[in-house]
């Protein structure tokens, strides 16, 4: 915990940008200030920073870079939950994970939430009509019970039908001060829910990560080959900037009747499924969840379908899932 840095204030993400060195009208595909192509790539054309940027001066490290190794050096385990297409149910799966977790009273839990532009962890977790609080140590988390607590630009938002319309620079400034503003304070996991995809949060947060460390990224994706293709495109986006692949999580295997406990293949694996490609690929397959209505009836009300249904064949496939994950991680 850093007892004596003053935090910054709280932004509102609708607001137009007046403290970031980049302005709000910077090009979607800014390489970024500190690259060797500031200034001087196609995108950064009409940019009213081209001339500052494209200067001979020393641009020098990331300043926040030493604060985020300093906040980050009481976090134990830093793990990415990531997915190439979006609703296979990623958030979901975090939700749960952080739940599993936190059922441990003496494990705390952070879940920082940097799907800048649809945050859902805020409605999973129940907490949508909180805020975010400043203190002399940073901002506090919004926590869901003692030991648990989550981090997301939902509770920033005027209401829930605002739309945060940002470009790349915004997402990134707002994902630094998430890692060195927040009071995480001593934290055994902190798990990391992200946007579809391999765009600017992915990079920002394995940027800003670098030093401090990522323990490694679970990948969640659907049994049909329209999310496989773009689990491997996330797998390749790993590999490339060195982020170690814990394992792949088969959600949405097949749908579970809550009466009989008929399974139905809902999503067909026409290529083999999740676990023909982690054996193409080389990773390990954690585990393939069931769809489960009930999963989804609970994080719409904000309560632990691990909890709600212990009985559910989708919670003991949760369940095993993540103690292959803690001991994979040695925990």
């Amino acid at each position: 915990m850093i007892a004596t840095q003053t935090p910054t204030p709280i932004p509102d993400p609708l607001a137009a940008q007046s403290a970031m060195s980049v302005p709000s009208n910077a090009p979607e595909h800014c390489p970024g200030t500190e690259s060797d192509l500031a200034g001087k790539s196609a995108a950064c054309d009409g940019c009213a920073n081209q001339d500052v940027c494209a200067s001979d001066e020393p641009k020098g490290p990331d300043p926040a870079l030493p604060l985020i190794r300093q906040r980050m050096s009481t976090v134990k385990r830093k793990i990415l939950i990531l997915s190439g297409k979006g609703g296979v149910g990623k958030s979901t799966f975090t939700a749960q994970l952080a739940w599993a977790f936190a059922a441990d009273e003496e494990t705390q839990t952070g879940v920082m939430d940097v799907d800048i532009c649809g945050p859902s962890i805020p409605t999973i977790f129940g907490i949508a009509a909180e805020q975010v609080h400043a203190s002399a140590s940073g901002w506090s988390p919004v926590y869901v019970q003692d030991n648990l607590g989550a981090m997301s630009v939902g509770f920033m938002l005027p209401s829930a039908r605002d739309a945060v319309m940002w470009r790349g620079p915004k997402k990134n400034g707002l994902i630094a001060q998430f890692l060195k503003d927040v009071d995480w304070g001593a934290l055994d996991y902190l798990l990391v829910d992200t946007p579809p995809g391999t765009s600017d949060e992915h990079l920002s947060v394995v940027q800003y990560l670098k030093e401090s460390g990522i323990d490694g990224a679970v990948l969640v994706t659907t049994p049909q080959e329209v999310a496989l293709q773009d689990v491997r495109r996330e797998i390749s986006f790993c590999r490339k900037v060195g982020v170690r692949i814990i394992g792949l999580v088969e959600n949405m295997a097949g749908f579970v009747c809550p009466n009989c406990k008929t399974e139905s293949k809902i999503f067909r694996p026409t290529t083999g499924g999740a676990k023909a490609l982690a054996e193409q690929e080389g990773i390990e397959l954690l585990g393939s969840v069931p769809l489960d209505p009930r999963i989804g009836k609970s994080a719409d009300h904000g309560l632990s379908f691990l909890e709600e249904y212990p009985d559910s064949p989708a919670t003991t496939a949760y369940l095993d899932i993540i103690d292959r994950i803690r001991d994979i991680l040695g925990d």
